[in-house]
């Protein structure tokens, strides 16, 4: 196990090397250059004020070289001062320094990924094993449409709709139920969550989790009824059913442990999905967490926020990927002495 680790964690660091080195050559190509400079100068800059502009700042160095000093592994100006030591530079949106943005929008999106995962997880797999449990019945066909429908809409389509019908004074289920006095003001949802910054609630915070957790619910239970039938289809279970175990015990004690294998990998893969589904979701509802500030970053040309963004990203899904394998030797004993 301790050389499985060690291969994982020296895979995750070349990765997150190459990953980010990718990242900081694309944001330091020429144009983007340009309209940094533009966008901090003057917009009516010159080629050649342009170009005194980098020189003056130091983007006309070799990229390898500038790369290593944001990275932290070789000096700058003030010595080494960059990634590693803790240094990640300073917003130009914000006006604050990068690590406290990123501080600030990944508390946000936490609670945001705890809300929904703590939604998610159990209704995925709770619908994909009672699928699961009876292949071909009207519940497996009804159920299984409706993951299917869930997955195959995107984040914006189902955030719209149900903000038309929960969050809406004028279409919906909210002029019903204000007419009848059965909720207080005109909408039972709030369309926005940008109060949650201040005080997550029910009424701000409902949307924007249910939206993420619809499409990532659809394809867990998928998973997990798929998972479930193959192993309800076992010669063991068979036995089980034939010495009048009851089906209660046959699914809690012999079988969701192995159903669980697979989906354990897919549940753990959904976290960095959930950092791509937050950029949609949180810039939709107004709420500013890490996917919010990630689409400020790109949409001001903040090219320091941006790489803190992507350095984030890359640890999240490494990190996630490694959990993941743990997670399935774990579960898998044949695979502990590989």
């Amino acid at each position: 196990m301790a050389g499985f680790v060690l291969r994982r964690l020296g895979g995750m660091l070349g990765t997150a090397l190459c990953l980010t080195f990718l990242v900081f050559w694309l944001t330091n190509l020429q144009p983007n250059l340009e309209k940094l400079a533009k966008s901090q100068g003057s917009a009516r800059m010159s080629d050649a004020e342009v170009a005194s502009w980098l020189d003056r700042n130091g983007y006309d160095r070799p990229l390898a070289l500038r790369y290593g000093e944001w990275l932290g592994v070789l000096p700058g100006k003030s010595g080494f001062s960059g990634v590693i030591q803790g240094d990640w530079g300073r917003s130009s949106v914000f006006h604050l320094p990068v690590g406290t943005v990123l501080a600030r929008s990944l508390t946000a999106t936490g609670w945001l990924m705890f809300w929904v995962l703590l939604v998610m997880v159990p209704t995925a797999l709770a619908l994909g094993v009672l699928a699961g449990m009876r292949e071909g019945s009207r519940t497996d066909r009804v159920l299984s449409a409706a993951a299917i429908t869930t997955t195959a809409t995107p984040e914006y389509v189902s955030g719209v709709v149900l903000v038309a019908v929960f969050a809406s004074a004028t279409a919906g289920i909210s002029p019903l139920l204000s007419d009848l006095g059965l909720i207080e003001g005109r909408t039972l949802l709030q369309a926005t969550a940008s109060t949650a910054m201040d005080e997550i609630t029910f009424r701000n915070f409902a949307l924007p989790v249910a939206t993420i957790a619809l499409y990532g619910a659809g394809y867990i239970a998928r998973m997990t009824r798929a998972a479930m039938v193959e192993v309800m289809a076992q010669p063991y279970i068979r036995t089980a059913r034939l010495k009048g175990v009851s089906p209660f015990r046959i699914v809690w004690r012999h079988a969701l442990r192995n159903a669980l294998i697979a989906p354990f990998t897919v549940i753990l893969l959904q976290v960095p999905w959930l950092l791509n589904g937050v950029v949609i979701v949180e810039t939709l509802f107004a709420y500013k967490g890490f996917g919010w500030t990630l689409v400020q970053a790109a949409g001001n040309n903040d090219m320091n926020l941006l790489l803190g963004c992507s350095v984030v990203a890359v640890l999240v899904v490494l990190t996630t990927q490694i959990v993941s394998d743990l997670g399935h030797v774990a579960l898998n004993p044949r695979l502990r002495g590989a």
